[in-house]
This record gives structure tokens, C-alpha cells and sequence, in this order.
């Protein structure tokens, strides 16, 4: 876990790499006023965003492309291989299960879990589909170590605590409703309708 760096500056790390990886591929060198002017930020932000990595710019140049691609995967561990869970597969779950860019950082959606015994024994984008309450055996089988929430509000606590228990060790919560959890359990909530309401406050 990279504890070190300011979560806003995490944020904007796979921005980074999104946008170095949409270069040619014979594109040598790059600046962080390059990168800065592409993506409408400011130049020291992103030297300093950069910084946390291992990659080093050269005077005058910049960063060698391909090695500061290699380092910003590295410290967002693209490169290694994590497991990943779904709980609850209503039209939120089921569009996440159908999402293909995880593999992009190096997770892998295994399983989803739900209580509706009409989804329970199938499969979404050809991942099967466990009742929640064969969760503790499951997550330990698949070596879950993430999970992401999308069940009702009233649902979410009960439901991150059973995954918890079970040995997830990052939660992403859909849910609009905070969830508690022990230290050492890493939890990031995405309300949607929040979101929309600071954008909408914005213009």
C-alpha cells in the first residue's frame, strides 16, 4: 500500500498513465509541461505528483516515456495480479462485472455474491455468481483481497463486514452510505448522485 502519497495525488496517477499510454508508441521523451498542458493542469502539480514514483526526468528533455509508463504502473501495481468480488448484482454490479478495463491495473473480477436465489448459480460476463451468505468460503478460495460494493443502502454495512470478516482488505462502496470499518481496511465510497450534485452546483 502506497501510504506515503496524498490520496488526490493518487487519483491523478492513472490519469497519467491513461493519457502517456494514448502517445505514439515511438514517442521518446516527455515533459511534465507536456503532460500538464494535455491534461489542463498545472505543470508543478504534476512534477511533484511524479515524484512519488521512481521515475527521473532528465534536463531539458524530460522522462523517457516507456520508463516513466513502467513507473507509474509499478507503483500502481498494474503489473502484479489482484482478485476482486462483487457484491450484489443488481444493474450496477452487472455493469461492473461487464466492465473490461480492471485488467488494465491488474485486477481481476473472479465472483459476485448476491441473496436473490434466481441469480445465485449463474453467471455474469462469465463469472459466477455465489449466494453472499458462502462468502467467507468463497473469498478465502478465490484469495479475494477487494471487493466492490453495489447493494442497497440499508444492506452495505451487514454486507462489507461479512466481506471483511471473509479476508477482503479494500472495499470501493457504491452504496449512498458510509461504511465503518476496522483499521487497516482501506474503503472508498462513489456516490453517483453526490457527485452529480457538486457538478451541478459547479456550472
Amino acid at each position: 500500500m502506497n501510504k506515503d502519497i496524498p490520496v488526490i495525488s493518487l487519483q491523478r496517477l492513472p490519469i497519467y498513465l491513461n493519457y502517456l499510454k494514448s502517445l505514439p508508441e515511438d514517442r521518446t521523451y516527455v515533459s511534465s509541461g507536456l503532460i500538464a498542458e494535455a491534461l489542463g493542469m498545472g505543470e508543478v502539480l504534476v512534477r511533484k505528483d511524479l515524484a512519488y514514483t521512481s521515475a527521473t526526468g532528465r534536463p531539458r528533455v524530460g522522462y523517457v516515456a516507456k520508463e516513466l509508463i513502467s513507473a507509474l504502473e509499478d507503483f500502481l501495481c498494474c503489473n502484479g495480479r489482484r482478485s476482486a468480488v462483487i457484491a450484489g448484482v443488481g444493474a450496477l454490479g452487472r455493469a461492473v462485472l461487464s466492465y473490461g478495463g480492471f485488467a488494465n491495473y491488474g485486477i481481476e473480477i473472479v465472483a459476485a455474491f448476491d441473496s436473490d436465489v434466481a441469480k445465485i448459480g449463474t453467471a455474469v460476463a462469465g463469472k459466477p455468481v455465489f449466494d453472499i451468505l458462502d462468502a467467507k468460503r468463497e473469498v478465502r478460495r478465490l484469495k479475494a483481497e477487494l471487493a466492490v460494493v453495489c447493494v442497497p443502502a440499508q444492506y452495505a454495512q451487514k454486507v462489507s463486514d461479512l466481506l471483511i470478516e471473509s479476508g477482503v482488505k479494500a472495499i470501493l462502496n457504491f452504496a449512498p452510505v458510509l461504511i465503518k470499518a476496522p483499521d487497516g481496511i482501506v474503503v472508498r465510497h462513489i456516490d453517483v448522485a453526490a457527485n452529480l450534485a457538486i457538478l451541478s452546483s459547479m456550472i
